[in-house]
């Protein structure tokens, strides 16, 4: 609420130096504030998916009994996700025992090929208790993915605190980095 705080105190001091002198501007600083505050705070949508086990979970449901947790878009042609998810792999016990953390692993990929999808998580021996299928993209839709892999950290609240997309190597640290800030 500090952020909200402070972006409010901002915008109350700049319109009333400014709101005469230019109010087109005074509207759209109003505009991104309010769009960063809604961001800052994003929920889950509801969508409902399947787990690898053919189970349905509903996404706005997703939680980590108050610890934060990583969603990773994937699919399995995907090569920079497949290689982000094998190097989270290797260090995994470790980020949970430290923080608690956990992963849960969409993927993308379309209804003829979520058959591919167990095999790679055995054959990469990816140690991620959720697995879910996203075969007609909703959830990717719902929160505007455009490219993947693509990463999300919810906080223990179940607020949308990190986004990111993309991955090079040593892209991992930078996750658990932001997912230490929040367990402090």
């Amino acid at each position: 609420m500090t952020y909200l705080y402070i972006m409010c105190k901002y915008f109350y001091k700049f319109a009333h130096e400014n709101i005469y002198k230019n109010m087109k501007k005074t509207i759209a600083i109003l505009a991104v504030m309010m769009l960063s505050v809604t961001a800052a705070f994003a929920q889950l949508p509801s969508v409902n998916l399947k787990t690898i086990d053919g189970k349905t979970v509903n996404t706005s449901e997703l939680s980590n009994d108050g610890k934060p947790f990583i969603i990773d878009f994937f699919a399995t042609w995907c090569k920079p996700c497949n290689r982000e998810l094998s190097a989270i792999a290797e260090v995994y016990d470790e980020w949970k025992e430290e923080t608690g953390v956990k992963l849960i692993a969409i993927s993308i990929d379309q209804a003829q090929n979520i058959h591919k999808v167990a095999p790679l998580v055995e054959e990469n021996g990816w140690p991620y208790e959720t697995i879910l299928l996203d075969p007609n993209s909703e959830l990717k839709r719902a929160l505007g993915i455009q490219m993947i892999p693509y990463v999300l950290i919810v906080d223990g609240e179940g607020n949308i605190v990190y986004k990111h997309n993309g991955y090079t190597d040593g892209a991992e640290e930078e996750l658990i980095e932001k997912v230490r800030e929040l367990v402090k």
